[in-house]
């Protein structure tokens, strides 16, 4: 509870921080908070081009973000894999409304979290962008000390919760008929096909 509340906190008051997910550890901010996001990004050396994830606590939130679920990406959602380390790459609904932090995006890879305590945080705070704690182009370290030895500066709270694993969400993009994977993860391409072609 108290790693909840603070790190609630710290997001609320335009922090990045560094924590657990129940795959890779990751760097999250809220979105809409611009200096947070620039921190983000100048933390990781991303290119600023290169969209941020989002996570959310409840799949019902994606109607909410204007974001279309065709039969594919339903076929997706329902599987055992969501939540958990399947991220989804979803456009948008025509004619939806949407959050201006969304405005100019063509799509957006979002992930429902199979994790107790990022979930909590997330119900808190709503939608948030998480994206892998490491330098832009490399593999996530499972340790926190070699996070941070990496990244380029220090994120504004750090939540260690052991080790972490080294092997990000499963990627696939459901605009494409068959959903395709951009991604390879977690999640098998033989489980992938399974739960598209059925």
């Amino acid at each position: 509870m108290k790693d909840i509340d603070k790190t609630v906190a710290v997001l609320r008051a335009g922090g990045v921080v560094l924590l657990p997910t129940d795959t890779v550890y990751g760097l999250a901010v809220r979105p809409g908070d611009e200096a947070a996001i620039d921190r983000l990004f100048a933390l990781k050396a991303r290119p600023r081009e290169v969209y941020l994830p989002v996570m959310v606590a409840d799949a019902g939130e994606l109607e909410g973000l204007g974001l279309e679920m065709n039969a594919g990406a339903r076929r997706l959602a329902s599987s055992r894999f969501v939540p958990g380390a399947l991220t989804l790459v979803l456009g948008f609904r025509a004619g939806a409304a949407r959050a201006p932090w969304l405005e100019g995006r063509e799509e957006v890879a979002v992930r429902l979290p199979d994790d107790a305590f990022l979930l909590a945080v997330l119900r808190e705070v709503g939608p948030l962008l998480v994206t892998s704690a490491n330098r832009h182009g490399k593999s996530t370290p499972g340790e926190v000390r070699e996070i941070l030895q990496e990244l380029s500066g220090v994120p504004d709270l750090v939540v260690e919760r052991g080790r972490g694993r080294e092997i990000p969400s499963t990627v696939v993009n459901c605009r494409q008929e068959p959903p395709a994977i951009e991604r390879q993860g977690v999640v098998s391409a033989t489980d992938i096909e399974k739960i598209t072609r059925s």
